[in-house]
């Protein structure tokens, strides 16, 4: 992919190094923890789950009620770093290749779509706090639209390659347009629509309605990609194949198989490997904002 040299966006919100936040991954790839953890606290164990609480609070000369409040709000005590941050030559790199993707789809949408709102993408190690709460790298990367803000744990590119096998400079650009893909719904007025059905409908049919929202966010990467190489010719050979890996890599069958050994689809909220590769293709082959309907599609 031939990025180097060309305009970073100026939307980046660099937290890297900052002091740690506790927090409970959001969005689709980790499940809540707060109902089982309420069950277990009303529970025996739970009696001496508060009183070891009591006795680390006392060692930790904390407040008791402060530690578990952050248990119940899903959050993992941590101690905030004071160490200065010093980020690798490697680390340097995908920040600039970073800056460099957003700033390519800024200016693929701002030609799309009238009064585009650019979205900031916030760069860091560790945990972080947004206005949809706290959330771990291991979350992985996410697009909260309270805020409007992208968010990246530059280090889910090495897993990306190391656990998924799913590596290359344009499946990284993949993940980067995926979440901005999420922007576009919110602009769009779906992913308020999807916040009204929490609560209207059974979890395994927003469940489906999860599904469709991120094909669509496929569906949008690949008009991203489209335009990227009509307008800049950054793509080079293999590059396609990187994001149609990526993509296959990060289905909800195969990540369920690679867990658990069995698929539950009612569980799923991203699609199979093999939808999420149709429809970013789709969304690359035909450029076509029309035909990215997920909701309506009779099939997907």
């Amino acid at each position: 992919m031939k990025w180097q040299g060309r305009r970073k966006s100026s939307n980046i919100d660099d937290r890297r190094g900052q002091s740690s936040v506790y927090g409970q991954g959001i969005g689709g790839f980790s499940p809540s923890l707060l109902v089982p953890i309420v069950k277990l606290l009303f529970s025996k164990v739970g009696l001496f789950i508060i009183g070891g609480f009591l006795v680390i609070s006392l060692i930790m000369g904390k407040n008791p009620l402060s530690l578990i409040s952050q248990l119940l709000s899903g959050g993992a005590i941590s101690n905030q770093t004071t160490e200065t941050y010093q980020p690798s030559a490697k680390d340097e790199e995908l920040a600039q290749f970073s800056a460099t993707i957003l700033a390519n789809t800024e200016d693929v949408w701002n030609k799309l779509l009238d009064n585009y709102r650019e979205p900031t993408l916030v760069l860091f190690t560790g945990s972080v706090s947004s206005a949809c709460g706290s959330a771990s790298s291991s979350t992985g990367p996410f697009y909260c639209p309270g805020d409007e803000k992208l968010y990246l744990d530059l280090s889910f590119f090495d897993d990306m390659e190391r656990q998924l096998n799913a590596s290359g400079d344009f499946a990284q650009a993949y993940v980067i347009a995926h979440e901005v893909g999420h922007h576009i719904q919110k602009i769009m007025g779906t992913t308020d629509k999807m916040n009204r059905l929490r609560g209207q409908v059974s979890q395994t049919e927003y469940n489906k309605y999860s599904v469709r929202l991120e094909l669509q966010a496929d569906f949008l990467a690949g008009v991203w990609a489209h335009y990227s190489q009509e307008m800049t010719g950054m793509m080079e050979t293999g590059d396609l194949e990187e994001a149609m890996n990526a993509a296959n890599a990060i289905g909800d069958d195969r990540l369920q198989k690679q867990s658990s050994g069995r698929v539950v689809p009612d569980s799923f909220t991203h699609g199979t490997s093999a939808q999420r590769m149709r429809w970013f293709k789709k969304g690359f082959e035909t450029g076509d904002l029309s035909q990215g309907d997920t909701f309506s599609a009779s099939s997907l």
